[in-house]
């Protein structure tokens, strides 16, 4: 994400790595001088760890270097020493990486590091996005043999993302919207972002101007004072419209009214101005209550054949393209012959269930969010499908229930959270005993690890096949097909 400072340029990063002998240090040491954080050296970069960090190593201590790739040669300012490990940002590239490009299409990708893959050679992101697939994988032998896909990708790479969840700082006369910097409560203010959609690039510049026009004052986390604190914006590329939600302190009208008008007269494309209160002291961005400026409050947008309403808090994909490419390969291996019950868990606001459902007999969606679900019950509507039923409620509960109503389900669907699966969902995944399992993940860590618990339940991977949802980041999509072989370890 492109993004220019208005605090300070002392890049602050952490975390752990592992590899091989560095070169000379620009400040001499005695061999194995511990090492400080006013030490600088030069190393060369052996990998790319799991969260986009160089890999490489001083006489002491391996390190992380932010803004490194595999092959470089750079001079490494250190920032963090821990007992076991040291964070490094890069000062100067002495030696360029092969994989490096000349000319990235982010400005500013040293110093924002929100994509670390921005600066590589799209051929070799791919790459290194199904060797590391198949890394998590290697980590459980009893998935030895598991076929993965060559990754694949939507068209576009840049300009993809079409929601932004961004942070307000600074002071109405000097506002800035945009990210924390890695590992930091440090933020950075996003100008013409590289992957954002552009019409979030204009909504953050309008806002930005508004909040100066209108001197609404912006929250402050250290004395809690102030009344702005996140901007989030969702757009629907099917309409071209956006859509602000401005998180606020408290309920405040005056303020927020003056701003919402000036955001819609500005940039008529916006469609929905909502202000939601979010009160809490911790990170959350969301808070539980929504007031609306405008007489409309969700945009529709398509995946495929499928429309979609968009609330304030509905999950989406940020990658229309990329959640197309996943409801095809969804539908596909299903294996649907128009007569099976299907449960789709975490289903959100129902997209992959309505995308399913002229192939089903039924399909009964199960979501944790009651406003997604009223969401997903709308969408079923507005498309004409009547064999979606959703409920909303804990997840291993419901399946408690539908066992015990005695439903006979085919086939099951997953897209739980980041974090996976309670290992109590997956055991009762196997107790309806469906023929095929359909798991979506953001996580290949959480997949393999659950992969692996449900092949000892008797159901066993065949193939995944990864999917480029947010390409120059590391992050990739998988969907994986599991079948009932009946045999548990």
């Amino acid at each position: 994400m492109v993004i220019s400072s208005k605090l300070n340029d002392k890049t602050k990063h952490r975390k752990p790595a592992i590899n091989k002998m560095v070169s000379a240090a620009t400040q001499q040491q005695p061999p194995h001088a511990k090492l400080t954080n006013k030490n600088v050296l030069d190393v060369d970069i052996s990998g790319l760890d799991d969260e986009g960090y160089g890999i490489a190593a001083s006489e002491s201590h391996p390190l992380r270097v932010s803004g490194a790739l595999p092959g470089d040669t750079v001079r490494v300012g250190i920032d963090f020493v821990a007992q076991r490990i040291a964070i490094g940002h890069v000062k100067k590239i002495l030696v360029p990486s092969a994989v490096r490009i000349r000319n990235p299409p982010c400005r500013h990708s040293a110093q924002c590091l929100g994509c670390p893959m921005i600066v590589m050679k799209y051929q070799s992101q791919t790459e290194w996005k199904q060797q590391n697939v198949q890394k998590q994988l290697r980590q459980f032998k009893e998935l030895d043999g598991i076929t993965v896909h060559s990754l694949i990708s939507p068209l576009r790479r840049i300009h993809y993302r079409t929601t932004a969840k961004l942070v307000i700082a600074g002071k109405f006369s000097d506002p800035f919207i945009g990210i924390f910097r890695r590992s930091s409560h440090d933020v950075f203010d996003l100008v013409d972002c590289p992957v954002q959609h552009p019409l979030i690039n204009r909504v953050i510049d309008t806002v930005r101007r508004g909040i100066t026009k209108m001197k609404v004052p912006i929250y402050n986390p250290r004395s809690r004072m102030g009344l702005l604190r996140y901007l989030v914006i969702r757009i629907s590329e099917a309409e071209q419209k956006a859509m602000a939600v401005l998180v606020t302190a408290n309920r405040s009208y005056n303020e927020l009214h003056h701003l919402g008008k000036f955001i819609r007269d500005q940039l008529p494309e916006v469609e929905v101005v909502a202000q939601n209160v979010n009160t809490s002291d911790g990170n959350v961005i969301l808070g539980p209550s929504d007031h609306f400026m405008t007489a409309s409050h969700h945009l529709t947008e398509k995946i495929g054949d499928v429309k979609l309403m968009i609330s304030p808090r509905s999950f989406l994909q940020v990658n229309p393209e990329g959640a197309l490419l996943i409801y095809n390969k969804v539908r596909e291996w299903s294996g649907l012959t128009g007569s099976e019950t299907v449960l789709d868990l975490y289903c959100g606001i129902g997209g992959i269930a309505i995308s399913l459902a002229s192939g089903a007999g039924k399909i009964i969606g199960l979501e944790i969010v009651e406003t997604a679900v009223a969401d997903a019950s709308r969408n079923a509507s507005i498309n004409g499908v009547k064999n979606c039923h959703f409920k909303a409620g804990d997840v291993a509960e419901l399946l408690e229930e539908i066992k015990d109503d005695g439903e006979h389900v085919e086939v099951i669907i997953l897209n739980p959270p980041r974090k996976g699966c309670e290992k109590k969902v997956l055991y009762q995944i196997a107790a309806f005993s469906p023929r095929t399992v359909i798991y979506v993940s953001c996580s290949s860590q959480s997949l393999a690890r659950d992969l692996s618990i449900m092949k000892q339940l008797g159901y066993c991977c065949k193939e995944i096949q990864p999917v480029d949802m947010f390409p120059q980041t590391m992050h990739v999509e998988n969907v994986a097909r599991l079948e009932k072989t009946g045999e548990s370890i």
